[in-house]
């Protein structure tokens, strides 16, 4: 079976509704072979996972599929093959990871991913597919017992990458973090992607889609800039 990923960078665009913008990608992503969604809650911080589950099921329905959140359920062994697909959305990556390496559901979730079940997520879910959580804009919360992801790609992410800076602000810019991170990582590379736009993989082959421009870093190199629609599959 080959891996299918639908990473997004957002769930909400400002002045639309949740998980709008993405809705014909989550779509054409699922179709009709899907019914039955699994969603982790586990980045959820300051809203309850209840309230995070209506929000996402809510939406999700009116596309025509059915959601239970993994809060709800006992965790055991096959239940994550039970589900048609696996949804998880955004919050804070740290304690995404810590949650889910507790629970013992990392390799559960790679191996389910790794025999064709469809996976989708934005933000903290996308940062979680990645070899490490390193490239994340979160602030550390909590501590997890290793910055290890899910590593279902060979890459890393900066989901709402933005080249905005604050006047008269002393911080690092985003291409500064992400310029140190590729110092000390000189074999990986970070993509950069910007608000209303995500990444799909499907078996060897990925592509981004949406607005803005995606950059890729690498140690070394200017960033490379691609836009809706290209082929970044060598990424893979």
């Amino acid at each position: 079976m080959h891996k299918r990923l639908l990473l997004l960078s957002n769930s909400t665009n400002p002045g639309e509704t949740y998980l709008g913008w993405p809705e014909m990608h989550i779509k054409d992503f699922l179709g009709s072979a899907v019914k039955n969604i699994l969603f982790i809650p586990y980045a959820g911080v300051t809203i309850t996972y209840d309230e995070y589950y209506n929000s996402v099921s809510s939406q999700l329905v009116n596309f025509g599929y059915k959601v239970d959140s993994i809060h709800n359920l006992i965790i055991e062994e096959g239940l994550i093959g039970k589900y048609d697909a696996i949804a998880i959305g955004g919050g804070n990556t740290f304690q995404l990871a810590k949650l889910l390496q507790e629970k013992g559901l990392v390799e559960p979730i790679r191996n389910a991913v790794e025999k064709g079940i469809p996976y989708m997520g934005w933000s903290a879910g996308s940062n979680i597919t990645c070899p490490t959580i390193m490239t994340t804009n979160d602030m550390p919360i909590v501590e997890p017992s290793s910055f290890q992801g899910l590593n279902l790609i060979p890459f890393q992410i900066n989901p709402h990458y933005t080249e905005a800076t604050i006047p008269n602000h002393g911080g690092e810019s985003r291409n500064m973090r992400i310029n140190e991170y590729t110092t000390l990582h000189h074999k990986m590379n970070v993509v950069g992607l910007p608000e209303g736009s995500l990444l799909r993989k499907e078996g060897n082959q990925l592509f981004f889609v949406g607005k803005g421009v995606c950059k890729v870093f690498n140690h070394g190199k200017e960033p490379q800039l691609f836009k809706d629609g290209d082929d970044l599959s060598w990424l893979l």
